[in-house]
Parts: C-alpha cells; sequence; structure tokens
C-alpha cells in the first residue's frame, strides 16, 4: 500500500509523494537503494505504469518513490504555476530531500514519457555537479524533441490521445484561472483546438516562456544529453508514435559514454507489452529497467 507525504515547498506550495516500502524481512540494509519515479503527461503515482515499477522494486527490498508533479496527485497546487516537460527545480529539491533522508543509500532516478525529460534535463543541468548518491537513470518514451511531438500528438491516430490529454489541461487553466484571474482568458482557453496551441497560449506565457516555440526549444531533452554525467538508459519504441525513430538524437547518444540506448523496433509510448497479452501480459520496460539499475 501506498504511503502518502505532503512535502510542503520552498515558494509555500506543496508536493505529494508516495512510498511504497519493502517488507522488513526483506529489507536488507537502510543503504538499500532507493527508486525515485516521475509519471508523464497527465498521469500521477497511480498510474499503471509507476504502480508495476514501484511493485518490482520493492521485491528487490529496495524503497520506491513516485512524485507527483504539482496539479497531478488530485487536487490543485496553490501556485501560479503547475508542471511541464522542462520543469526541474522540483525534481532538484526533491532529489536533495531524499538524500537528506536516507543518507549513504543510492538513488535511482526513472521517468516516463514527460517524466523521462525532465529527468534527463536534470541530469545535464547538473552535469558533473550531480549528487554522488545520484547513481543511475532510465528514460523511458521521453520526447527529445517537444516540438515535434507537439506536433505529431495533434496528428494520425495520436490526436486520439491528444485530445484526451487536451481537455484535463483545460480544465486545469480554467481552475487556475479561478484562482489567479489574470492568469489566461477563460473564453480563449476553451477554444484552444489543439495540444500545440495550448503549449503556446498557455503553457509558455503561464511558465515564463516567450511562446510554445521558445518552450519547446529550452525544455527539449535533447540539449541537455551530452552534459550528462551519470550512466544513463534510455528506452524508446521506434514506433513510438509521438516521437518515432527518425527523430531519435541517436548521434549524440552515440558519442556519449554514460547513455546506452534501447530502441526495440516496436512498443509504442510507454508501452512495450510481451507475452499473451492480456492473459499473461507483462512489461518489457520494467525488466530491462531493474536490469539496469541492479
Amino acid at each position: 500500500m501506498l504511503r502518502r507525504e505532503r512535502w510542503e515547498t520552498p515558494d509555500q506550495d506543496f508536493l505529494d509523494l508516495d512510498f511504497l516500502d519493502p517488507a522488513a524481512e526483506l529489507l536488507s540494509l537502510d543503504e538499500s537503494p532507493v527508486v525515485l519515479f516521475l509519471h508523464g503527461l497527465e498521469g500521477s503515482s497511480r498510474a499503471k505504469y509507476i504502480l508495476g515499477m514501484l511493485c518490482g522494486v520493492q521485491t528487490l527490498g529496495w524503497r520506491g518513490v513516485a512524485l507527483n508533479f504539482r496539479s497531478c496527485s488530485g487536487e490543485m497546487n496553490r501556485r501560479r504555476r503547475f508542471y511541464h516537460s522542462g520543469e526541474t527545480t522540483d525534481l532538484d529539491w526533491v532529489v536533495r530531500r531524499l538524500i537528506e533522508r536516507y543518507p549513504g543509500a543510492p538513488l535511482f532516478l526513472v521517468g516516463f514519457s514527460l517524466g523521462g525529460n525532465v529527468l534527463l534535463k536534470w541530469l545535464g543541468e547538473q552535469g558533473e555537479k550531480v549528487p554522488d548518491a545520484v547513481q543511475k537513470g532510465v528514460a523511458i518514451s521521453a520526447p527529445f524533441d517537444l516540438g515535434v511531438a507537439a506536433r505529431l500528438i495533434d496528428s494520425g491516430l495520436s490526436r486520439i490521445y491528444g485530445k484526451v490529454f487536451l481537455q484535463t489541461l483545460k480544465r486545469k487553466a480554467l481552475i487556475k484561472e479561478r484562482q489567479y484571474p489574470d492568469l489566461v482568458d477563460p473564453e480563449r482557453v476553451r477554444q484552444i483546438r489543439s495540444f500545440a496551441e495550448f503549449d503556446d497560449q498557455v503553457t509558455a506565457p503561464i511558465h515564463g516562456f516567450k511562446d510554445g516555440r521558445d518552450y519547446w526549444t529550452k525544455s527539449s531533452s535533447q540539449h541537455f544529453l551530452t552534459a550528462i554525467r551519470r550512466p544513463t538508459l534510455l528506452i524508446n519504441a521506434q514506433n513510438d508514435p509521438f516521437l518515432p525513430a527518425r527523430y531519435f538524437p541517436s548521434r549524440i547518444i552515440a558519442q556519449s559514454k554514460w547513455l546506452t540506448a534501447d530502441f526495440p523496433p516496436s512498443g509504442g509510448h510507454a508501452g512495450f507489452v510481451q507475452g499473451d497479452w492480456p492473459w499473461s501480459a507483462n512489461y518489457w520496460a520494467e525488466s530491462r529497467t531493474r536490469a539496469f539499475l541492479c
């Protein structure tokens, strides 16, 4: 069962984190690894892919922690901003608090989709200064190029998912507008019809970017990969509808001794189901992640 903690942030907001501790007989040492998980766009710690990973590390006798980004824990956050694909200050603060709580324990970071982009960007920003406790990272289905991903999510079959994301994001923006009436134009928000348009008119101005293009450029993890200085596994399916293989930063990855690419031909976006689905399905990315961390 997940144990929730609410952490009051330095800017008078809050973050909800969910912990899954191993049974006492499995927890071999106080220095057993801690694995921090970051969910994807409009996800939460209750997402199936997060719960599966948490259970997996629990069986190893490790501690699992899932961060809910601002506005994603089931309760709207207090401040004007919420979260986005390049927001790393909350991750940095959480990482350092976890290190203080579990001194001597290795810390592994695993991010899915948007959370994978946040993770890679943070690792690149930290570079040589990344805390010693942070030993490895795994990014699954990270959208390395946010501009391309925003365009593709509004096209083809991806539009089905894009519309779902767009509905919940617009709803959050309208809730925020009731908290802060000068934040956005509610009528303009209601008229938004594409994910790219939402980034341009809501995400960017709320979080201090000039426009959507400025936000995508400054937040895309592909620009931070060369500075990563911790062993990091990148798992992306070549048929990912949000960012297919032709947009992978393969040359940058190949030139880094810190990055390990695992790009199977299929798997979709954060899927990677194998076995006799749905009766005995398992998720290859989970086992691949555990193998890399071990």
